[in-house]
């Protein structure tokens, strides 16, 4: 039996159908981890990212991952549990404020995604909302921004002001 997209082979009293598709790549409608990013965090965030359509609360733990690995492997925090962590970068007063009060919301989303938690008011389980989840995305971004990107590009520019001032017979920028 043949028709369009179908294959049917019959062989010994066995039907064997087969079924062709179309498949398309997994796309995501967030921009691309910036270069100057580790790939041991970029690839949470693309996971992530690539997850958040199918499920908010997938795309909520691998962000909270995304960012314990930050400050334990980047930040270089004692470790401890997540809440702890982020106490010490806020309580280090490096991070803007903004940033430092939106951090914690990757924690809460995270542990909403991990751990069952009950309204208190309706008695159902709280479940990760696609907004929230996509939050913790756009607060990964502004730490990649803070901690990598603006640095790198810095960096970039010092070095070819020094160079300059090498060419000019001037000693670098202090």
């Amino acid at each position: 039996m043949r028709g369009p997209g179908v294959n049917v082979a019959v062989f010994a009293g066995l039907v064997n159908m087969t079924k062709e598709s179309l498949v398309r790549p997994r796309g995501s409608n967030r921009p691309p981890c910036p270069v100057d990013v580790p790939k041991q965090f970029a690839g949470d965030y693309e996971e992530a990212c690539l997850v958040l359509p199918d499920s908010a609360k997938a795309a909520a733990a691998l962000g909270r991952r995304c960012l314990q690995n930050i400050l334990r492997d980047f930040v270089k925090v004692k470790a401890g549990n997540l809440a702890d962590e982020i106490q010490q970068v806020v309580d280090s007063g490096k991070l803007p404020s903004d940033l430092s009060e939106s951090i914690d919301a990757i924690r809460n989303y995270g542990n909403f995604a991990a751990h069952p938690m009950k309204s208190e008011h309706s008695g159902e389980i709280l479940d990760v909302l696609p907004g929230e989840a996509e939050w913790t995305i756009e607060v990964l971004e502004e730490l990649f921004d803070f901690y990598f990107v603006r640095p790198a590009q810095r960096k970039k520019k010092r070095e070819a002001l020094d160079q300059k001032l090498k060419d000019a017979g001037k000693p670098p920028m202090k």
